[in-house]
């Protein structure tokens, strides 16, 4: 996709209203500190359009990012951060199902873990509050380039296993400072504009390219961070 905009449109808070527009939503959900600033910013070609926040745990925010203007980008808060009180915890936890509730444009939701751990209780318990929505949430590995190739094979399928996974279910290697996994999750995006509704798929800057399937792709992407590349 040719990107040619990209802007931060909306801040909801918890009382706040959520916008209401027909264009499709993709959904960004994770932990604090899991990365979800450095994928967006990746994905966008923009070295600070989405900002980390100098407390971890301290968004409290749901940010709509208009792309194009023709879809947008939904960044929710991140979860587990231990420092944060249970009743904003729980906060944050109405707020993001009030957004999944009243949402009737969402077209996927990402969900980030860091590739290096095996996934958290709130890992887990997000990944299954995500399925129990309705939604077949795609697992977004990052820090990749935080292993050693060795190490690769070993923490993909922890994180699997760790979250129960489907086996069809997708994940997606990635990492903020090689850039790999970008182009896989850009498909995704693509493919799931293409079957929205002609007159708003024309608003593209450039039409979905014929490709391998995703799961394909994922497998790819692990076998090229296995033989070379530039992890450390």
């Amino acid at each position: 996709m040719i990107l040619r905009s990209a802007e931060l449109e909306t801040v909801c808070g918890v009382s706040s209203r959520f916008p209401d527009h027909e264009m499709p939503e993709f959904a960004f959900a994770g932990k604090s500190n899991v990365g979800k600033s450095s994928l967006i910013n990746t994905l966008l070609n923009r070295k600070a359009l989405a900002r980390t926040s100098s407390q971890p745990g301290k968004t409290q925010t749901i940010n709509f990012y208009n792309i194009n203007k023709a879809l947008y980008f939904v960044d929710l808060p991140g979860y587990g951060y231990a420092k944060v009180s249970l009743s904003e915890k729980e906060k944050w936890g109405k707020m993001i199902e009030k957004y999944l509730h009243h949402s009737k444009v969402l077209k996927q939701v990402f969900l980030l873990i860091d590739i290096r751990h095996d996934p958290s209780a709130n890992d887990r318990q997000m990944y299954e509050w995500i399925l129990y929505q309705g939604y077949e949430p795609v697992i977004i590995a990052t820090k990749l380039d935080k292993l050693n190739r060795s190490q690769i094979p070993k923490q993909v399928k922890a994180v699997r296993e760790g979250l129960g996974m489907k086996k069809d279910g997708l994940l997606i290697p990635f990492s903020a400072v090689t850039r790999q996994g970008r182009e896989e999750i850009w498909e995704l995006i693509e493919n799931s504009l293409a079957e929205t509704p002609e007159e708003d798929a024309a608003a593209l800057a450039e039409p979905v390219r014929e490709t391998e399937s995703l799961e394909k792709k994922a497998e790819k992407e692990t076998e090229e961070a296995l033989s070379g590349g530039n992890q450390k």
